[in-house]
């Protein structure tokens, strides 16, 4: 029996599906729980949700759920918990509850879909693949041997989160997006796409990634800044993925504290490094962080810092001092940096 047939037979069991994405989802979690409610519902099940957690601040992810009317509803511990013998659980794009989540550890899990660095998965179903590109692509080959509706909408969200999570198939993309994306094309909405590639960027998300530009230090090909203080999450990724482009640079790690915890989002295109083995075990120990060889992030609650002082500037300080020398460490460079922090010597 197929990968696919397995999974259609046991949502077939289900009464009613719960689909929890990750925080902060992005494309390629919200595309690939659309397409498994789709699958869900071929399969005979009629009450089905999406839950989510913390924001959707993304501008193109703000766009995706807006254009392609996502129905998408706050993560309740109650719908997790105590559930019916046919309420069936799936995680998509992530796999352990409690880690990316808010599901509280220890929750069964029925369904697993994900192409993250992860171990010990439990669930009743697990495709696991961090060869793919994109947890997207695993729900388009199921779509595809399924034989399931492949609508406009459906079609454009999945060819988009492919799209996104390889950067444009220039990241981590194997022959498996290449594919997918073939099979996608002839029911994809053009317009919509584009729409979806350019959505319109707040100002603050330009000043955050004005200020990693202007904080940025260089030590050989490895780049290290902060955004200080801001409430724009995804500048971050953001900023990492322009800063990863300057002339020289392999490797670019930016930070920034958000509320009560510190944020951080990395690339790298060399090949010595890992760069979610170096942010796992830069901040293991205090917080969480992983993540792909080329693509990775972190979290480290703020309280551990805050508690040295209350003035922001301090604390923005001690916050830039700490998290560098653990990359710093974690990366094995030299304390020297390279005379190259200022943008118009950059350019």
């Amino acid at each position: 029996m197929s990968t696919a047939q397995s999974l259609y037979d046991l949502l077939a069991e289900g009464s009613e599906l719960t689909i929890v994405c990750h925080n902060n989802p992005d494309p390629d979690c919200l595309a690939s729980a659309l397409a498994l409610g789709r699958i869900a519902a071929a399969a005979g099940i009629d009450a089905r949700q999406i839950l989510y957690s913390g924001d959707i601040s993304h501008q193109q992810n703000r766009a995706f759920v807006n254009l392609l009317e996502v129905d998408l509803e706050p993560f309740d511990p109650a719908a997790v918990q105590d559930r019916d013998a046919g309420s069936l659980l799936a995680f998509v794009d992530h796999a352990v509850p409690g880690a990316n989540n808010q599901v509280p550890e220890g929750t069964p899990v029925d369904i697993v879909i994900d192409h993250h660095p992860v171990e010990e998965i439990d669930a009743r179903f697990v495709d696991h693949r961090e060869a793919v590109g994109a947890t997207a692509t695993i729900l388009t080959e199921y779509i595809q041997e399924l034989g399931i509706d492949l609508d406009t909408t459906l079609a454009t969200a999945l060819l988009f989160a492919i799209r996104r999570e390889t950067l444009g198939f220039l990241r981590g993309a194997t022959r498996a997006e290449y594919d997918a994306a073939g099979y996608l094309h002839d029911n994809v909405d053009q317009d919509l796409l584009g729409q979806l590639s350019s959505p319109s960027v707040s100002g603050a998300t330009v000043d955050a990634i004005a200020t990693a530009i202007q904080n940025r230090t260089i030590r050989g090909s490895v780049l290290i800044s902060h955004v200080g203080r801001t409430s724009e999450r995804d500048a971050l990724p953001q900023a990492a993925d322009y800063l990863a482009t300057l002339e020289g640079v392999d490797t670019a790690i930016v930070f920034g504290i958000l509320a009560e915890t510190i944020q951080l989002s990395a690339r790298s295109t060399d090949a010595r490094v890992h760069i979610g083995d170096v942010l796992h075990e830069a901040f293991a120990d205090v917080g969480s962080a992983g993540g792909h060889r080329e693509m990775a992030g972190g979290e480290v609650p703020l309280g551990i810092f805050a508690d040295y002082t209350s003035d922001d500037t301090q604390l923005l300080a001690i916050v830039e001092q700490v998290i560098t020398a653990r990359l710093v460490a974690g990366l094995n460079l030299t304390d020297e940096t390279d005379d190259q922090s200022s943008p118009s010597e950059a350019e």
